[in-house]
């Protein structure tokens, strides 16, 4: 299998707006845009990134860019609020307008599909919260990102310009 369909298939996944009822499906939402796929916590020293992700968003979304939030509770407790709390949290804190998703399992067991195809593109699984992976307009992962590189790292904004060069994919 090439590495192009592999890819698509990563996002051909169906995850629920955080706090909400209804499934968004990756591919249909957002293939064919560069992705930032980010695990979020809410009580973590890296949660103020919340602001420098926001800003990425505002500054590249009209290029077809967009992060996307999935926040977790697998490090450290860290994220252990229900959905509405995360929901209201990131809004009111941070202004976050970014897609954010259910919370999910990013380690372990019981690992979301989406996490899995993420390691298994990269070979790298979160070690923290705010860890990031960037997929490219054709849907193949191209970098990932430690917690510990904020939003405007200069090597993650580079990366993310680059992508932004390449033309949208028909769908």
């Amino acid at each position: 299998m090439g590495q192009t369909a592999f890819a698509q298939d990563l996002l051909d996944q169906n995850y629920r707006a955080l706090a909400g009822k209804t499934a968004v499906n990756l591919k249909e939402a957002y293939g064919g845009d560069v992705i930032l796929v980010v695990n979020t916590a809410s009580k973590c020293g890296f949660t103020p990134q919340y602001e420098g992700l926001e800003a990425l968003q505002r500054k590249y979304s009209a290029r077809g860019f967009t992060v996307l939030g999935f926040p977790s509770n697998d490090f450290k407790g860290q994220e252990p609020g229900e959905e509405a709390q995360i929901k209201e949290f990131c809004t009111l804190t941070y202004g976050v307008k970014f897609p954010m998703f259910e919370k999910v399992h990013v380690k372990g067991e019981e690992t979301t599909p989406l996490y899995r195809e993420l390691e298994k593109a990269t070979g790298v699984s979160p070690g923290w919260n705010f860890h990031k992976y960037l997929i490219a307009r054709d849907g193949t992962v191209v970098a990932n990102f430690p917690s510990k590189v904020k939003p405007d790292d200069a090597a993650l904004v580079a990366a993310i310009e680059r992508e932004l060069k390449a033309k949208r994919p028909s769908k």
